[in-house]
């Protein structure tokens, strides 16, 4: 199956070459100046043509064989694994950035105060707790908005 894949593919190549060259040797349909800018409606796209020349026989051949070969690279091929089966099933997605407000700065969610009960005494976080809380950010420092520029009074026009 191996020898017969890379048999396939050195056809598809020589096909691919060979169609690449007997399409830059053909002569366009209108090769004159007039055609460059639109002159050369006459000719429909689908209208009469000569008279098949070789080239053109030989065209269609080769695209043929280059479909047929393409068709049969897929076929042969098809057991191959992908890149993705190759991943680990372990492998963990990478988490998702934390949100940011406008400025760029991460939002830190705001505790809702709850109501204490009257005489209850509040619990203060262990020292434990407090060295793994992230030290407030900063406020985002002031953009000096620039004053439009004025735009002059229009004048009004003498009425001739």
């Amino acid at each position: 199956m191996t020898v017969l894949y890379y048999l396939v593919l050195i056809l598809h190549l020589i096909a691919c070459f060979f169609l690449i060259a007997v399409v830059l040797l053909q002569q366009g349909k209108g090769q004159d100046l007039a055609s460059a800018f639109g002159g050369g409606g006459t000719q429909a796209a689908f209208g009469p043509r000569g008279s098949a020349t070789l080239l053109s026989r030989v065209t269609t051949g080769l695209a043929a064989v280059f479909m047929i070969t393409s068709i049969s690279l897929a076929v042969l091929k098809q057991r191959e694994t992908s890149v993705l089966d190759k991943i680990p099933a372990s492998a963990s997605p990478t988490p998702a950035a934390a949100p940011t407000n406008v400025l760029g700065q991460p939002l830190t969610p705001t505790p809702s105060p709850s109501p204490a009960a009257p005489g209850a005494a509040v619990a203060s976080p262990s020292p434990a707790a407090a060295a793994t809380v992230a030290p407030a950010a900063s406020p985002a420092p002031s953009v000096a908005a620039s004053p439009a520029p004025a735009k002059p009074a229009a004048s009004p026009t003498p009425k001739k």
